[in-house]
């Protein structure tokens, strides 16, 4: 296991790709598209909260901006501004095909390509399936599905149609797509059992297809599993996790190490026909590399198939 920080190689890179994320109106997500869009990537931001989704264009756009729904404005206007950085924002609804159809749709037609894919979009847990007292009258009513639809259900959705546009965008030569799982999709988490399930899913969803994408599509696959996040999702136990000092992420945080596994390098592992990667780096095609890497066309070793632990703003790969 080694520590992933966001290095400035990683952040030069990020200048002009085309980026597409969903759950982009609060938390991980905003502070993701703040970041990128501060480093000059072009953004294709999707959410269902279009009243706070429609703000964020205006506010990192400007300057002058005070509004700033999660802090995250604010830190990108503590930052350097590379020129070129654009976001547009598309209601999106994860768990309708048709809509993470439309939220690539854009992406392609104005910039005409996809250079990274994020999926971010979740929701807590909601509901009760295994509630104490449940009994034979009250079994027979339906539970809510929406945490499955929308952290599971919608993650195969995107993964699904990012895989084409990725594949089909004629470059960069570096295809990536993310998914956000938790510490939840492999640690035990009582009580919240649809949540974990989804989570659970998503890591399943990953090895499956790190071994496969970059062969089918030249698309290489990491998840981020951050531990608890001061976000509105965890408003719930905030008080009694800090009252415990338990470990605890701020967004900005996470999003580094977001954009540090989707867009950079693996430190160290140099480039085909170099020496110094971990396997020596012999020749194209992954011949040679560790099973957590992936040698793209652009002759860079890159993460693949990474599920990273994130405590602290600090990302562990595994």
């Amino acid at each position: 296991m080694a520590a992933i920080p966001l290095r400035d190689e990683t952040l030069k890179e990020v200048k002009d790709k085309v980026v597409v994320i969903t759950g982009s109106a609060h938390g991980i997500g905003l502070a993701t598209v703040s970041l990128l869009y501060t480093h000059g990537a072009k953004v294709i931001h999707g959410d269902w909260d279009g009243k706070a989704g429609g703000l964020i264009d205006s506010s990192l756009s400007s300057s002058s901006s005070t509004s700033n729904p999660q802090n995250a404005q604010a830190q990108a206007q503590v930052l350097v501004q590379v020129p070129g950085g654009e976001t547009t924002f598309v209601q999106t609804d994860v768990t309708d095909y048709a809509s993470v159809l439309n939220l690539f749709d854009t992406a392609w037609k104005k910039y005409g390509r996809v250079d990274v894919a994020i999926s971010n979009a979740g929701v807590q847990e909601i509901g009760s399936w295994f509630e104490k007292g449940l009994d034979l009258e009250g079994v027979r009513v339906k539970p809510p599905t929406k945490t499955i639809d929308v952290n599971l259900l919608g993650t195969l959705y995107f993964s699904r149609i990012a895989a084409v546009y990725l594949s089909q965008s004629p470059s960069p030569k570096d295809k990536s797509l993310l998914l956000l799982s938790s510490t939840a999709g492999f640690k035990e988490t009582p009580g919240l059992f649809t949540y974990s399930a989804s989570k659970h899913g998503v890591l399943g969803l990953l090895r499956s297809l790190r071994p496969y994408l970059p062969k089918t599509h030249g698309v290489r696959t990491n998840a981020i599993c951050p531990w608890m996040t001061d976000t509105v999702m965890v408003k719930g136990i905030r008080d009694a996790w800090m009252e415990n000092k338990l470990p605890v992420n701020m967004p900005e945080g996470v999003a580094r190490v977001v954009v540090e596994v989707a867009v950079g390098a693996v430190p160290g592992a140099g480039t085909i026909g170099e020496e110094g990667g971990k396997e020596g780096g012999e020749g194209k095609g992954g011949r040679g590399r560790m099973k957590d890497e992936f040698e793209g066309e652009d002759e860079v070793v890159r993460f693949n198939g990474r599920a990273v632990f994130v405590e602290g703003g600090e990302g562990v790969g595994y």
